[in-house]
């Protein structure tokens, strides 16, 4: 079934339903059918009975063979009788001492003489298996032992053809019911196939939301769901996009520096000096695109990830000093001072250790990077903060609101870099919850602050 459209199985889920339904509702009209019938004849024996205990006997039973009333074929002619069933009603009298005084001349005439029950009870006729509702009586003045009987078998009868009565207009109706089952389906299914029709058209880059209005609710999360998987489609191809506008743009420039270089040597022959400040030229450009690359790199998976799988506590009064520690080579050697004061312990952060190094270390370089020989850099964790400053030139004010921007770098600037290490830093905190911003110093400088 698995393999039939759903359609397909809704219809034949519905019309089984519909079946299981309508034998159970059978079943049910059967038993309270046949209680009901039960009841009426039960009632109908009991009124006849009185009827016979209270009539006027004596002159009729005066003599002590025995009666039977005529036949019914012999009073009524076939064709004006009716229909009418031998077992509906059948009736004897006897006397305390078991003789059979009169009967209906029809099955009354076989019944056994029980002496001793009062009420409903249970039996069967001479010379007869079927089994008889059999209800006996005594006259008031205890002369007369009264049966009045009527077979089951007559009773499950009717109350089987009252409710297969009902069964006919079913059954025909039954293919009715599933070809307007087939239908409504078939209608309710229209704006699945609609958004169906809508997928195949769809062009791969089109992030156009489907029109969930005409969707049933219990498919809406569905539609909901897929709209959400285009806008993010949408995003990963413009990513896609920008990175290889912004690699295809950055990378020119060291490229072609790199080739103007190899010109360069080339050319010099047998001028060592010349020689050299190209090598060194050339060498500062490849570092220079190599360090575009990583950063273009990890800026790309960074843009891709939505949130952080496989977090950790991370300390920061250990992970600092580490990152510091790998950075005091590069200070070293650009003539700037390091320092690391610590004020206060966070809380450990739920994230990924080594994404929170590359923010203290893309600030440090930058701060490093931008702060004249002899300078110094401060690095100060608090409870609730973390700072990174310098005594460089900062910022001016119309280009200090721009810092973040992919490849944005303040004019004037001698230091080489591509633009990305803020964007990289504001990146991984929001990846963290972690709010950051930037400012100048007031005594002259620049400090980025790391809300923990």
């Amino acid at each position: 079934m698995k393999h039939l459209s759903l359609r397909l199985r809704l219809i034949l889920i519905f019309s089984l339903l519909a079946l299981v339904t309508w034998c159970a509702a059978s079943l049910v009209a059967w038993m309270m059918t046949r209680n009901n019938i039960n009841e009426v004849f039960d009632t109908q024996q009991m009124l006849f009975a009185k009827r016979l205990a209270t009539a006027n006997l004596g002159d009729l039973l005066a003599d002590e063979s025995v009666r039977s009333l005529p036949k019914t074929k012999k009073l009524v002619h076939h064709g004006k009788r009716g229909k009418q069933d031998d077992d509906a009603l059948a009736f004897a009298i006897f006397d305390p001492n078991g003789k059979m005084l009169l009967n209906d001349g029809e099955n009354g005439a076989d019944f056994r003489f029980d002496g001793e029950r009062e009420g409903f009870i249970d039996g069967e006729r001479r010379g007869d298996d079927d089994s008889w509702r059999l209800l006996w009586l005594t006259s008031p003045d205890g002369r007369y032992r009264i049966v009045v009987g009527q077979e089951w078998d007559y009773r499950r009868d009717m109350a089987l053809g009252m409710v297969t009565g009902q069964w006919v207009p079913w059954l025909v109706t039954l293919p009715i019911l599933m070809l307007l089952i087939a239908l409504m389906v078939g209608r309710e299914l229209r704006p699945l196939r609609a958004v169906a029709a809508g997928l195949r058209k769809r062009a791969p880059d089109d992030a156009t939301p489907l029109d969930a209005r005409q969707v049933p609710t219990e498919v809406r999360p569905l539609v909901d769901a897929l709209n959400a998987l285009f806008t993010r489609i949408n995003a990963l191809l413009v990513r896609e996009r920008r990175f290889t506008s912004d690699a295809a743009h950055e990378l020119r420039s060291p490229l072609a520096a790199l080739r103007v270089q190899t010109e360069v040597v080339q050319l010099a022959g047998d001028d060592e000096p010349m020689r050299e400040h190209a090598l060194d030229n050339l060498t500062v450009s490849i570092d220079r695109a190599t360090h575009l690359v990583d950063q273009l790199l990890t800026l790309s998976r960074l843009d891709s990830l939505s949130d952080l799988a496989d977090l950790e506590p991370v300390d920061w009064s250990q992970l600092v000093p580490m990152t510091l520690a790998e950075q005091d080579r590069h200070a070293y050697a650009a003539g700037v001072t390091l320092r690391y004061e610590q004020q206060g312990i966070p809380a450990p952060l739920q994230g990924q250790a080594l994404l929170l190094s590359l923010l203290v270390r893309n600030l440090v370089d930058n701060a490093v990077r931008y702060t004249p020989a002899g300078g110094t850099v401060t690095v100060r964790l608090a409870e609730r903060l973390l700072t990174v400053e310098d005594n460089g030139p900062g910022v001016t004010t119309e280009h200090l609101a721009r810092l973040g921007e992919r490849f944005y770098r303040p004019p004037g600037q001698e230091q080489t870099g591509s633009g990305l290490g803020l964007s990289i830093v504001q990146r991984i905190a929001g990846l963290h919850g972690l709010k950051i911003s930037f400012a100048n110093r007031a005594e002259g400088g620049f400090i980025a602050k790391v809300m923990l």
